[in-house]
C-alpha cells in the first residue's frame, strides 16, 4: 500500500519568484542541492554528501505548476497566488510505500523550510558539510 505527503506553504515572495527557485538550475542550487543541471526533461541534482538524484519533468507550467518524477513518485508544487503579492504552494509526493514514509514525510521539510528561508529572506539554511547530511541524521 502507498501513501501521498502533502505539505502546504505560504511564503510572502510573489508565485514569479518561486518558480525561479524550484523550476531553474540557479534557483535549485540556493536552497536545495548543491549542483542542478536540468539535461532536455531530466534534472540531475548532486547534494553535499555527494549523492545523485535525478528527477523526470512531467510538467512545468510557469508560474503554477511543476510536476516531476522524483524517486521514481510524482511530486507536484503547485503555486497559487495569495492576493496579498505572496504564494501559497502545495506540494504532493504520491506513491510513497510504507518503508519509505518515516523518511520521506520529514524529508520535504528539509527542502520547503530551507526554499521559505531562501525566497523570503535570502538566507541558505545548508550547511554544505558532507558529514552533516540528512543521511546522518542532521536536518
Amino acid at each position: 500500500m502507498s501513501r501521498a505527503v502533502r505539505w502546504k506553504l505560504h511564503l510572502s515572495s510573489p508565485p514569479e519568484a518561486v518558480w525561479e527557485l524550484i523550476a531553474t538550475d540557479a534557483g535549485r542550487e540556493r536552497f536545495w542541492c548543491e549542483t542542478s543541471r536540468q539535461e532536455g526533461e531530466a534534472i540531475v541534482m548532486t547534494f553535499s554528501n555527494g549523492w545523485v538524484e535525478h528527477a523526470e519533468i512531467l510538467e512545468a507550467t510557469r508560474p503554477a505548476r511543476l510536476a516531476v518524477r522524483y524517486f521514481g513518485t510524482p511530486v507536484t508544487f503547485t503555486l497559487t497566488p495569495d492576493g496579498s503579492g505572496g504564494t501559497d504552494l502545495e506540494l504532493g509526493h504520491e506513491g510513497i510505500r510504507g518503508e519509505d514514509w518515516d523518511e520521506v514525510l520529514p524529508g520535504w521539510l528539509n527542502v520547503l523550510f530551507p526554499l521559505k528561508a531562501m525566497a523570503d529572506h535570502g538566507v541558505d539554511l545548508r550547511n554544505h558539510d558532507p558529514s552533516r547530511s540528512w543521511d546522518e541524521g542532521y536536518a
